[in-house]
Parts: C-alpha cells; sequence; structure tokens
C-alpha cells in the first residue's frame, strides 16, 4: 500500500535498528542458558527482519492488536510485536518520549551479519556453534562434545554410550546369546529356527520350536516288540537278554524280528538221577535202600541226587571213604567255639583259660579280674581283658616311671603351646589360662582366641562429630575425608564411614576444570594384621573398573593400574584380572608387614587411549597393619 511504500521510504533505517536491538535484547537474555545453539537458532536476515517489523507497523496504524494471529516464526512475531508496542520507529522517524534508544550505523550491521570464518554460525563478530558442539581455541572451529566422556548421556543400564556428531546413541552392552536376536527396540526376541529352516532335523524328524532352542521329534511311532533310537529308527528289542527271560522252566529263547520263540530241552540225567516210568523227568536214586548201606554204626540219609551217613555228634561223613571221622572243632572253628584256648577230644573239644582269666560256667568262656576294685592307679583306674590301664584326667599325663602316677601337663611349654591362645599361656595346675593385650581386645568364649573390640559399636571411642570412627585391630582410627575443589562427594558413599567417593563438578565454563584428567578422587580404609605365616600374596583391594572387558574396539581405552604413592618397602602391587565380564585391579601384599604400621597407598586407574591417558581415577587406600596376627 502506498502507506508502506512511505514508511519503507522514512523508516528503513530505524527499521534495521529496531530489529538488531530486539535482537540483541534476545541475545543478552538467554547467554546464561547455553551459547551457541540458541544464539544461533534466533538469528534471521535483516530483510526478512524488516518485512515482520513492518508487519507491527502496519497493526499499530491501524489500532488492531499486536499480538499477530497470522502463523508467523517466533522471531518474526517478537520483532513485529516490538515494532507495534514500543512504537520505535516512530513514522516521523524520531524516538518517542522518555526512550533513548541506540542507532546502529551500516558498518554496525555489515559487522552484524559478517560470518565469513566461523565454522558454523557468527553473531556481533564472534563465533558461535550448534548444539552438541563447542568453540575450539581458535575461537572460529566448532568441535563435537563428547557426551559419553563427560557423562552427559541419559543411556540406561546394560546399554553402552557411543558418541556421534553432535550427539551419541545407546547400544546394549550383553549379547542376546544362542537362540535369540536382537530386535530394532533393543530387545531379544527368540529365533523360531523351525520357520526358518535353520535346524538340522532329518528327513524322518520333526522339528518342535522352544524357547531359545529347538528339538526333533520322530514322525513314525514304532510297534510292538521295536525300541526307538535318537533318529527316529526302529530297532528290534531281543527279548532273550531280559533279566527274568520270557520262557518257562526247561525252555530255551531264540529272537525273532520284533518277537521271540520258546523251545522245550531235551531230558538227560545226571548222576544220582534216573528216568521216570514215562521218561517225562528225573527223579532221585535212594542209596540207603540198597544192600551196601555201610555207615558203620553211623544211620544212612538219603539225599537229592546222593546220600550220607548219619554220624553221631563229633563226627563226620567223608564221601570218599563212606566212613564217619572225628571232627576237629577247634581246627574248624578257630576263636568260633572257646574264648581263649581250644583242645580237640575224640568227637568233641574242651575249652582253657589263659593267666588272669577263669573258665565260666558254660564251659566255653573266660571270666575277666577286676584289678581296679583294688584302686592300684592315683586317679583313673581302666579295667581290660585280663589286666587293668591307668589313665589321668584332662590337663595331666602318667608318668613313665611307673605308669601309676600322673603329673601335670604344662600346656604352654608343649611345641604346639604358641598355637593354644591367640596371645599369651599361663600355665594352671591340669589346665592353663590365656590373656589378651591390654586395650583393643577382649577374651573369646572360647578362652583361647582374642576377639577385637569395636570401638565405634561400643562408643568407646574418642572421634569428634565431624570425624568418623573406622574400627582397626586393636583399636581405632578417626576419619575425616573431605573432596578436593571442583569435586563433590558421590551420593552413593553418604553413609559410608570408611569410603568416600569425589566426583568431578566443574563451574560452567570452567576450561580447567573440564580439561582435568582426573575424573574422581576415592578415599578406602582397611586394616590388616601381621600375617604369622607370609607364604602367598595377600590380596586387599579390588578396583572393579566400569568399562566391559569385551574385545577391544579400535577407540576403546585401555585400563592401565598403578601405585603412585605410599608403597611401604614396595611390600604392595596391582595387577589386572578379569571377573565376570570386568576388568579389575587387584591389589596384593606382597611381602610381609610387621605392625603397627600405617601408610595411605595411592592408586590410579588410567584409561589410555593410542598411548595418551585420556582420563583417570585416583583411589586413596589408608592402610593400618596390626603389630598382632589376630
Amino acid at each position: 500500500t502506498p502507506k508502506n511504500e512511505n514508511l519503507l521510504k522514512d523508516g528503513h533505517d530505524q527499521c534495521i535498528s529496531v530489529c538488531v536491538q530486539v535482537f540483541w535484547a534476545h541475545t543478552v537474555s538467554v547467554r546464561s542458558v547455553f551459547l551457541g545453539s540458541l544464539i544461533w537458532s534466533l538469528s534471521l536476515p535483516l530483510q526478512t527482519c524488516c518485512e515482520c517489523c513492518l508487519l507491527g507497523r502496519a497493526a499499530q496504524e491501524r489500532g488492531l492488536s499486536c499480538d499477530l494471529t497470522l502463523a508467523v516464526w517466533y522471531q518474526c512475531g517478537l520483532v513485529s510485536r516490538a515494532c507495534c508496542v514500543d512504537r520505535s520507529p516512530n513514522s516521523d522517524g524520531k524516538p518517542a518520549p522518555g526512550e533513548n534508544k541506540q542507532t546502529w550505523k551500516t558498518s554496525e550491521i555489515r559487522a552484524f551479519d559478517e560470518s565469513a570464518g566461523c565454522s558454523q554460525s557468527c553473531f556481533n563478530g564472534s563465533c558461535a556453534c550448534l548444539e552438541g558442539y563447542k568453540l575450539k581455541a581458535d575461537a572460529k572451529t566448532c568441535e563435537d562434545i563428547n557426551e559419553c566422556l563427560l557423562g552427559s548421556h541419559h543411556c540406561r543400564g546394560g546399554e553402552r554410550c557411543i558418541n556421534t556428531l553432535g550427539s551419541y546413541r545407546c547400544q546394549r552392552v550383553i549379547s542376546c546369546g544362542t537362540g535369540y536376536e536382537l530386535t530394532d527396540n533393543n530387545k531379544c526376541e527368540d529365533i523360531d529356527e523351525c520357520e526358518t529352516g535353520t535346524h538340522n532335523c532329518g528327513a524322518e524328524l520333526e522339528c518342535q520350536n522352544t524357547a531359545g532352542s529347538f528339538r526333533c521329534r520322530p514322525r513314525v511311532q514304532c510297534g510292538l516288540g521295536f525300541i526307538q533310537d535318537a533318529l527316529g529308527s526302529c530297532i528290534d528289542i531281543n527279548e532273550c537278554l531280559s533279566v527274568t527271560g520270557p520262557c518257562p522252566s526247561g525252555h530255551m529263547c531264540f529272537n525273532t524280528v520284533g518277537s521271540y520263540t520258546c523251545q522245550r530241552h531235551s531230558v538227560t540225567c545226571g548222576r544220582g538221577y534216573h528216568l521216570n516210568a514215562d521218561g517225562s523227568r528225573c527223579v532221585d536214586i535212594d542209596e540207603c535202600a540198597g544192600p551196601d548201606n555201610s555207615c558203620d554204626g553211623h544211620g544212612c540219609i538219603n539225599l537229592v541226587g546222593s546220600y550220607r551217613c548219619e554220624c553221631r555228634a563229633g563226627f563226620i561223613f567223608n564221601s570218599i571213604s563212606r566212613s564217619c571221622e572225628d571232627i576237629n572243632e577247634c581246627r574248624n572253628y578257630p576263636g568260633r567255639l572257646c574264648a581263649h584256648k581250644c583242645e580237640n577230644i575224640l568227637g568233641s573239644y574242651k575249652c582253657s583259660c589263659t593267666m588272669g582269666f577263669k573258665l565260666a560256667a558254660d564251659g566255653r568262656n573266660c571270666d575277666d579280674l577286676n584289678e581296679c576294685e583294688s584302686s592300684p592307679c592315683s586317679q583313673e583306674c581302666a579295667n581290660v581283658y585280663g589286666s587293668y590301664q591307668c589313665y589321668c584326667r584332662r590337663g595331666y599325663q602318667l608318668s613313665d616311671a611307673d605308669g601309676i602316677t600322673c603329673e601335670d601337663i604344662d600346656e604352654c611349654a608343649l611345641p604346639t603351646g604358641g598355637h593354644i591362645c591367640s596371645y599369651r599361656c599361663h600355665n594352671t595346675p591340669g589346665s592353663f589360662l590365656c590373656t589378651c593385650p591390654a586395650t583393643g581386645y577382649t577374651l573369646a568364649p572360647n578362652g583361647r582366641s582374642c576377639q577385637d573390640i569395636d570401638e565405634c559399636v561400643t562408643s568407646t571411642h574418642s572421634c569428634s562429630e565431624s570425624e568418623s570412627c573406622f574400627n582397626i585391630q586393636g583399636g581405632y582410627k578417626c576419619l575425616n575425608f573431605d573432596c578436593p575443589a571442583n569435586y563433590r562427594r558421590s551420593g552413593d558413599t553418604v553413609d559410608r564411614a570408611d569410603f568416600i567417593r569425589c566426583v568431578k563438578s566443574c563451574q560452567p565454563n570452567d576450561i580447567s576444570c573440564m580439561l582435568n584428567p582426573i575424573l574422581s578422587f576415592s578415599h578406602t580404609a582397611i586394616s590388616l594384621p601381621t600375617f604369622r605365616e607370609f607364604n602367598k600374596p595377600e590380596e586387599i583391594v579390588f578396583l572393579r573398573s566400569p568399562t566391559p572387558s569385551h574385545l577391544p574396539h579400535m577407540d576403546s581405552p585401555e585400563i592401565v593400574y598403578d601405585i603412585l604413592e605410599g608403597n611401604v618397602q614396595n611390600s604392595f602391587d596391582i595387577i589386572k584380572r578379569l571377573d565376570h565380564g570386568m576388568i579389575v585391579g587387584v591389589v596384593r601384599q606382597v611381602k610381609p608387614l610387621v605392625g603397627p604400621v600405617s601408610s595411605v597407598l595411592k592408586l590410579a586407574m588410567n584409561y589410555v587411549t593410542n598411548g595418551v591417558v585420556s582420563h583417570r581415577n585416583i583411589i586413596n587406600v589408608h592402610i593400618y597393619v596390626s603389630e598382632f596376627w589376630f
């Protein structure tokens, strides 16, 4: 319209000034939010900005609302409202009363729009970066921010953060395993091998899917007399090999395919038997019924298939000589007839006893004499078979001189006396007494071991309210661990007295803090005894790395452990091992230390990439070695 043409002609410079002023006002208000991405998003070409200002001027001239109902950019709406509400620039080209608006020169506008030399965006002669990038030291080039390294990602447990240009992505760490596949939504789903045809079932077998695997089932069922093998084939059962046997007595079994047959044995009688009248079976011959029966006055007894003479007691039938002979009971049943001595006589035997015994009323056993009834021992007497034995009560031993008198045992002087008591041993008549150090220990219920007193639990320590009590063997320590500057205490160690972890917490724009390679400081305390027998290294501290120990990727850092300070007499070392898929640094005591000794072992967990330490964690282990082994 003509009015708009006049407005363009009269207030072009003021329109540009308003665009720059509105743009600069919004930029200043959000400087503290995030310089870079927000500055870039507010920038508008000057020509477009002037057109938005003209919309606000036109609304003001017609008396319309300054809030546009048209669908325009957010930045365009800001400029339009500023030109409408603030009445700047005015229609006559002069500022309103009470206002002190800054005018912009053409050279300044060109400087504002200058973007030459900046890798992404430029404002007021300074370069800015998009979200996910940060300005490098040359103040022109933008480089990617590694959210995975800074810990600013939002990956869940079981996922690994992978950095990308301007952002990052989360990838599942643990594989699904055999029989499962990873879906697009990062979940494990069973593979149906039967449907995909990846099974190895034969043509005579049928595939059946299971969770994570599959099974091969036979298609054909075998009939009676057959058994099915793993490949589905039918194999004949040999019924004749069964334990009971399928055929009745007197028959022989023959296996056939899928069955068996039985055949009757031919009848053949052995010695002492003959066929019956019909020749169907064998019957016994009664040898005692014949005229040749001669047992020399002893009776004759027919047996199945044979016979024997009925000899009198103390005799036995000799089948070769067919006579009754005397039985030597003492030789045939040694130790079973008489308690001590056995003497054979014709047709019988008699028993006798050794010295110290007398024959019992049954004529076989020997009764022992109880010598303890006369009290021959000084303390205790035990009657034994044919004699007696003196023994002593606990804490005494039998004298070697007479075997009767009991003498006190000095348990503390025995070769094993040093192991009877944990600390000191005092001999008493028939026993001993163990004692413990004057402070820090109490005698255990077993009366031998020394048990440490936990001063922290019994509240017998002298630690202040700002200190934490840490119990050690034989005493206690008052600990006060503070975090250094730019580090804060981790929330998972608030209630721990013997462990604190300080994680890096940089202030905004603190470049030196962000570039500091030390990500965390940790303090922990450990109490060790003076090992009485030191035969092999003792593992005392385990440092678990959050980095999984899978096959290393090209960009994955290598973890290197190191002891920086406090290695007294080189008594400690640190080794690296794999444990349940994680890298673990194991601190070992490799040399014996005689207490009391206290030292702060400063350890470093270095993350090395391409031979350079990218970042590290410092762990301070406060070691207290007791002077005692218990």
